[in-house]
């Protein structure tokens, strides 16, 4: 087949590095945010696997943004649940007594927004 016959064993073997040093990136990225919400979690009171378990992380995440962890069930309604979830962000920085130059990072950089809760020596205050 023609069109192939341009690709030789070096320009395989960069894309195949390429990708797969893409890959560990992400998976240290996964483990490093896992890291930081299991202490932050644990900032909050909570027992830090309930950080790594589905639907009980976004509901132990609502109760200590709004109060309310079965608000996270507003997570399922489209469109309400794009707001629902800013405010809680909005909810999360105040109870780490946290501003709004936060909550804008927490907005558009959200990784380095919970590496720092996670990491960070900031206290947990509760809902506010």
């Amino acid at each position: 087949m023609e069109g192939y016959d341009s690709y030789d064993a070096a320009t395989t073997a960069a894309a195949a590095g390429l990708g797969v040093g893409a890959l560990i990136f992400y998976l240290v990225l996964i483990v490093l945010l896992i890291v930081a919400m299991w202490k932050m979690f644990e900032k909050a009171g909570e027992p830090g696997w309930k950080s790594i378990v589905p639907f009980l992380n976004a509901f132990t995440l609502f109760q200590m943004s709004w109060g309310n962890g079965w608000l996270f069930l507003l997570g399922f309604v489209p469109v309400a649940n794009a707001v629902v979830y800013i405010i809680m962000q909005w909810k999360l920085c105040k109870a780490f007594g946290k501003g709004v130059g936060f909550f804008v990072l927490m907005l558009f950089l959200p990784f380095i927004a919970w590496l720092i809760l996670g990491f960070g020596s900031d206290d947990y205050y509760g809902p506010q």
